[in-house]
């Protein structure tokens, strides 16, 4: 139940994903790396990883994605009064990427906009800060668009490079959700001033110290569950849980982490998973890390295969940030979520995607940074509001605006 009383319930109302076109098997990426494919798919738990193309970056990500959830939700601009986007991976240290999705969308002018960073943090950021924009009666009836979108990039032939991904999750947060009832007011948190992973300004690809990394996102996990079971949060038994999915593999070390916390052994906690998580990994496992998203790529999963069994059921989410920052909390799966799940197709985006081989790949990654600073074709039109289109990366203008079009 809500901690609040007398008030609606607050939440997750629609879910959407936007993935870029193109995708490389991890398999493949592992005999070009010279390294067993076992190392990747089993190590790590992930089988494919989205890389963006030049055309395709966190702005045309969230857009599309926010379109989709538009689209299937029944939802309309005109509903929104606060919108957020979380990222890691910004495109300009000062326009913030929300105000991009806002011309892209045609939002209301009367309409709050901002952008939030925490490493990948920064989703969760804007959606507790959504909830509770409603829970105080800001939103006047209105709803809020959070959407976590990011390129995840590393080192060619760098530990952390079958650890990228790209990609974009929408959430529709209002009063009545049909999807997830979030417990408003109870949640655990824990933050702590580290250099695990970071990216200096002159950098393109993030840097990860990445054992210390590992024990960085226990340690939040710990703190975070601890403070939200001090908060009463551990009454009627969580039937799954979400967590921050860099790689399969760390979703599995931080269930067994949390469920000894309950007092599980090891190997209880280690049975558990198959029911308790595994559910949530499928989507992760075919896109690969998108930073700000991948909790919410892991609830998407998650929905898409058992909302129907769940509808009733209580769940719990857990987000980590580099940096760091972590929360721990909970809601409740919609009596009617099923039904609902279905007509999203959540998982529909990842049908028009296509392999691409590691060379092609290699050769995306070494144009990174021209495709940052290349001109946009003369007189392009830059793209106005649109819910029926797909939103492009064009270029520069003369004055190195970015120029974004619809297709």
């Amino acid at each position: 139940m809500s901690v609040r009383h007398g008030f609606p319930p607050i939440g997750i109302d629609a879910i959407a994903l936007s993935v870029p076109r193109r995708f490389v098997e991890l398999g493949e990426l592992a005999e070009v790396r010279g390294v067993p494919p076992s190392k990747y798919l089993t190590g790590l738990g992930t089988r494919r990883m989205a890389i963006a193309a030049p055309d395709e970056d966190p702005i045309t990500l969230a857009a599309n994605a926010a379109r989709r959830l538009f689209q299937r939700s029944g939802a309309s601009p005109s509903d929104i009064g606060l919108c957020v986007v979380g990222t890691e991976t910004a495109v300009d240290h000062s326009k913030p990427a929300a105000s991009f999705v806002h011309g892209l969308l045609g939002l209301p002018s009367a309409c709050r906009v901002f952008e939030a960073k925490h490493a990948c943090f920064g989703g969760t950021a804007g959606l507790l800060n959504a909830v509770d924009w409603i829970a105080s009666g800001s939103a006047r009836g209105r709803a809020a668009l959070v959407v976590c979108s990011d390129v995840a990039r590393y080192a060619l032939g760098s530990a952390g490079e079958p650890t990228q991904g790209a990609g974009a999750v929408a959430l529709l947060v209002r009063e009545r959700p049909r999807l997830l009832e979030i417990e408003v007011g109870r949640t655990g948190s824990y933050a702590r001033d580290v250099y695990d992973f970071w990216r200096p300004l002159h950098h393109k690809e993030a840097l990860v110290d990445g054992h210390f990394s590992v024990q960085c996102y226990l340690d939040a996990l710990a703190g975070a569950y601890e403070e939200w079971r001090r908060l009463g949060g551990d009454g009627e038994p969580l039937a799954r849980t979400c967590y921050h999915v860099p790689y399969g593999k760390m979703a599995r070390k931080a269930h067994r982490h949390r469920r000894m916390m309950d007092g599980l052994s090891e190997e209880a906690a280690d049975e558990s998973f198959a029911v308790e998580v595994e559910p949530s990994l499928d989507l992760p496992a075919r896109i690969g890390n998108i930073y700000t998203g991948s909790l919410y790529l892991a609830l998407a999963s998650l929905l898409n295969a058992e909302a129907r069994a769940l509808e009733g059921r209580r769940i719990g989410l857990f987000s980590y940030g580099s940096g760091c920052c972590a929360e721990f909390f909970a809601g409740r799966i919609g009596p009617e979520a099923g039904a609902f799940a279905a007509q999203l197709e959540i998982e529909a985006p990842l049908g028009d995607c296509r392999r691409a081989s590691v060379a092609e790949y290699e050769e995306l990654r070494r144009n990174d940074e021209a495709a940052d600073r290349r001109p946009a074709p003369e007189k392009a039109e830059r793209g106005g509001a649109s819910l029926n289109s797909r939103a492009v990366y064009l270029g520069l203008d003369s004055s190195e605006r970015r120029v974004y079009a619809n297709e």
